[in-house]
């Protein structure tokens, strides 16, 4: 005789493991050697009720994977670019000059936390240093209003840098808003930023003290580099309590951004908030807080500005973990 005992994909390990250990051997004694075959098969079940479960890989498996999908993409843009060249340099009436210039992707990070960025103390917003940087220049203008700060600025690397002349150029569009990467100011030139606020606040451009864009005259030249070379990296979370930034580009190679990748997960763990949780609904609709034993990292996943997400195994994020940033258990 010959018995199939079908496991369903819904069924958690604990079923299934019970199943092997107690029913397949009875199937056998109750048989008494009749039974030719014990055969297990596992049946997938999936429903809005029983989805099927995201697999998750460990932080440098799923680095490699987001790799293996940018050197793909970078030999299809050349290949089509061969094949299509002469086509589009006539219609565009361009002449090639080079070889052609790849596109070269930004690795993400996105980290969901439980926190309820609405209650007092858990909406986080700021930047981090890294050690190998974006990996990329950025164009940064200083507010200010010394002309020697001015002077200095523009030897330190920001692409512009002045008070109300800068302003008024910014205004008249001499200093396109659209090239502007990070703004700095100090503390005496924001009041010359209100006729700038609208084109600035919405970009994300505006100064502000909570995230370290405010500075004095001699502060504000020693950070200064640390934006041009972008080895800050921004965060904030939103409505949802997840953070989305770009960690690195993929032309640093996997050993530098998982330094980044480390060091931005250690800065999120050392600003965890004292009280956080977004809470469950209890009795009546109202939601409770998190207790003590609530986690701070639900979920993250990593992918790159054109590639597929990969969800992270938290064991190997979580700065708090024995695997942080290592192999699993196998």
């Amino acid at each position: 005789r010959h018995c199939v005992v079908a496991i369903t994909e819904s069924m958690s390990s604990p079923a299934t493991n019970l199943l092997r250990a107690r029913l397949l051997p009875r199937y056998a004694t109750r048989f008494r050697g009749e039974l030719a075959a014990v055969e297990v098969q596992t049946r997938y079940y999936n429903s809005r009720a029983h989805p099927k479960p995201t697999p998750t890989f460990a932080i440098h498996e799923a680095l490699d994977m987001v790799f293996e999908g940018i050197e793909e993409r970078k030999v299809r843009r050349s290949e089509r670019w061969e094949r299509n060249k002469e086509k589009t340099c006539a219609r565009k009436g361009i002449k090639e000059d080079g070889p052609y210039r790849n596109v070269d992707e930004t690795i993400e990070l996105a980290v969901n936390l439980n926190l309820d960025p609405r209650k007092p103390g858990q909406s986080l917003r700021g930047s981090f240093a890294v050690p190998h940087g974006m990996g990329k220049k950025k164009n940064v203008v200083v507010f200010t209003v010394s002309e020697d700060t001015a002077k200095e600025a523009l030897e330190a690397g920001a692409s512009a840098a002045g008070g109300k002349e800068l302003v008024e150029r910014i205004m008249e569009g001499t200093v396109p808003v659209a090239d502007i990467d990070v703004s700095l100011a100090t503390p005496d030139a924001m009041p010359a930023l209100a006729p700038a606020a609208r084109l600035l606040g919405p970009r994300g451009l505006m100064p502000n003290a909570k995230v370290g864009t405010i500075k004095k005259d001699g502060e504000i030249i020693e950070m200064l580099g640390e934006h041009v070379n972008a080895t800050q990296v921004p965060y904030r979370t939103d409505k949802e309590g997840i953070i989305h930034t770009g960690i690195a580009k993929g032309s640093l190679g996997s050993e530098k951004v998982l330094d980044n990748i480390r060091s931005f997960m250690e800065g999120v763990l050392d600003i965890k908030p004292e009280n956080f949780g977004k809470g469950k609904k209890g009795k009546g609709g109202k939601k409770k807080g998190g207790g003590k034993n609530a986690k701070y990292f639900l979920s993250t996943f990593i992918t790159s500005s054109q590639g597929k997400g990969y969800k992270v195994d938290l064991r190997t994020i979580d700065p708090t973990s024995a695997f942080f940033m290592g192999d699993l258990p196998k």
